[in-house]
């Protein structure tokens, strides 16, 4: 049955129980009837995966930040395949399930395999002064991204399924695919809109990177628009409090919502405008600019995050259950029936089996989980009980990760390890390389399951088969630990390359200092950030609790407790960004032009990233 290309509301769960939503989306949207995981899908999402996984090592080594690629490998995925059968490499067009299914290994290639590559791994190379071994990093970083898409399985039910969470790039990334393929006059228009949208997106990145020496300065764009007046007696910008020159996050910020927006732009002022001058007056940070104010405002904000992420999931444990339990066969079918008694024990087994099967869930946790714990052992001396913890912490701060990147399209990593990171510096206070390669393990397992969870979005939108982008995803992981790893050494041969001009290796170094800094366990910490954890876990779960339990007509009032965590482990002109294009679509949507806010969100997004992208790629090889 086919399902109006531009609905990305799909279900609208108000008044219905979570499996009557469930069955309704197989019923309505499932496409079980389209190809999907194809031997060539497969193959070209993972040769498209090993280029990506070296773009976005470049970028982290540069950046420290982590590019999510799911729209970039779509459009890729859909121009190559477009490619091949044109010069009659293929027999037919590739299907949208098809391209879905190669942008699902693509995407898992390029991102889940290198997220500890520029963090953790980086930060050992520069305290140990060498090298891991080889096959103890190959080893390391396919187990680390087997442990997050298993960790993904009981999230997909709770948070796509039935919370409908956006993951704004999962939604970007299923509009640009539908797009691709629309025909008629209304959805031509709205491809049309997605392909001037990200002209607009790409031309942005193109003049403001200055990627090309020989282009006319006068035509170069600046990276930031500075706001004039003075803030606690420093300039705007050493807060952050300026206007980034990008229109990613604004283009976020159409699809993330108005709710999610202002609860970040409320943290945000109180983090930047007010509890940052207060610290640094009083000597508590020791310079301004968003190095130095995130090292003490991370964790009240992570503390916020962590304590509504973990309350809020304990909160639908029936649904996790069932998606874990339910799909492994624990169920009695013959009892499973929805409220209103139309769905068959026929229809519910269907349903269940297009899911990741529980026996999938816990054969790869435990064998991901036991292969983890024994390189910490046996290759970084870590004991098993602490490398067993790693394993068990990993899995509740995965899934306070995903619901961040579900609501914001952001995915705290670094926030996530550095929870890790003060937890071991309170269990061995010494031992460095614990601090670092526990944190690692958390790092890597949250990038790769948001990675799953924004495919999963995609295909759900379109009616794939998540069965079937889980085996993609899983199969990517090897194409891009065959590429990733490798390159690593040889783009960073010595510990000298990490910190100079090249590789700046920011990541790697806030990584390191934390390590040093919680040497002497939790006393390393100041009073204050000890206050901040306490204030954001309380808020967390008060948050929680009332979105769980307050009156209907009271919840549309509160903050969300994700963006209010979040603006505090971001720059302030991110968060400025990302509440404009939430109130510019909140405009929109009162005109006959709403349908334009996905297509064209969407194509900003594909067009800046992949942009960005190629001129960092650029960069770093010239």
């Amino acid at each position: 049955m086919e399902t109006n290309p531009n609905d990305f509301t799909v279900i609208d769960p108000t008044g219905k129980s979570p499996l009557e939503i469930e069955l309704e989306w197989f019923r309505r949207v499932y496409r079980g009837d389209m190809p999907q995981l194809t031997a060539r899908a497969v193959l070209m999402g993972c040769m498209l995966g090993g280029f990506m996984s070296l773009s976005n090592l470049f970028i982290g080594l540069k950046t420290g930040w982590g590019l999510g690629i799911a729209i970039t490998a779509c459009i890729l995925s859909f121009t190559l395949g477009t490619a091949l059968r044109r010069f009659g490499l293929l027999n037919s067009n590739l299907s949208i399930l098809e391209n879905n299914c190669m942008q699902s290994a693509a995407s898992s290639a390029g991102y889940s395999t290198g997220s500890t590559m520029v963090s953790a791994v980086s930060a050992m190379l520069l305290i140990q002064g060498h090298h891991i071994a080889f096959w103890t990093l190959m080893a390391w970083t396919i187990l680390l991204a087997f442990l997050g898409v298993f960790l993904a399985v009981p999230m997909k039910r709770q948070m796509i399924n039935i919370e409908q969470l956006p993951f704004p790039s999962g939604i970007a990334a299923a509009q640009t695919l539908r797009s691709l393929y629309a025909t008629g006059e209304a959805a031509s228009k709205k491809a049309k809109s997605l392909g001037i949208a990200a002209l607009f997106g790409g031309a942005t990145a193109f003049f403001r990177e200055n990627t090309f020496a020989w282009w006319p300065g006068y035509l170069k764009l600046p990276q930031m628009i500075e706001f004039p007046g003075r803030l606690a007696g420093q300039t705007p910008g050493a807060w952050t409090v300026s206007f980034e020159l990008s229109s990613i996050m604004v283009a976020a910020g159409a699809i993330i919502g108005l709710k999610v927006a202002w609860s970040m732009l409320a943290g945000g002022i109180l983090n930047y405008f007010l509890l940052a001058p207060y610290v640094y007056e009083r000597g508590i940070i020791q310079g301004t600019g968003y190095r130095n104010i995130v090292s003490w405002s991370l964790w009240g904000g992570t503390a916020l995050m962590v304590s509504s992420g973990l309350l809020t999931f304990a909160f639908q444990w029936k649904t996790i259950w069932r998606a874990v339990a339910g799909a492994g066969g624990m169920f009695k079918w013959k009892k499973r029936k929805s409220a209103d008694g139309a769905a068959s024990a026929s229809d519910l087994k269907k349903m269940d089996s297009i899911e990741v099967p529980g026996s999938w869930f816990a054969t790869g946790i435990v064998m991901s989980g036991i292969g983890i714990v024994a390189l910490q052992a046996f290759d970084f001396s870590i004991s098993w009980w602490m490398g067993s913890m790693s394993v068990i912490m990993t899995f509740f701060l995965s899934v306070v990760a995903c619901r961040a990147t579900g609501e914001t399209d952001i995915t705290p990593i670094g926030a996530m390890g550095k929870i890790t990171q003060l937890s071991y510096g309170i269990i061995a206070p010494s031992n460095i390389t614990a601090n670092l390669m526990t944190a690692g393990v958390t790092a890597g397992a949250a990038a790769s399951s948001a990675d799953l969870l924004t495919d999963l979005k995609s295909g759900y939108l379109l009616g794939a088969n998540p069965r079937k982008q889980f085996i993609a995803q899983f199969l990517g992981i090897f194409a891009g630990a065959a590429v990733v790893v490798p390159s690593f050494y040889l783009l960073v041969p010595t510990p000298e390359v990490l910190g100079g001009e090249k590789f700046p290796a920011p990541s790697a170094q806030v990584w390191k200092g934390v390590a040093e800094l919680l040497a002497n366990g939790l006393s390393s910490l100041h009073g204050s950030a000890k206050i901040a954890i306490l204030t954001g876990m309380t808020v967390g779960m008060l948050l929680s609790v009332l979105d769980r339990f307050a009156p209907q007509k009271i919840k549309p009032l509160l903050p969300s407790a994700m963006g209010l965590g979040l603006a505090f482990v971001i720059p302030f002109w991110n968060t400025l960004s990302i509440f404009l294009g939430a109130l510019i679509a909140c405009f929109v949507r009162r005109t006959r032009m709403e349908g334009y806010i996905i297509p064209a969100a969407s194509g900003i997004i594909a067009g800046e990233s992949l942009v960005g992208v190629l001129a960092a790629l650029f960069l770093s090889l010239f």
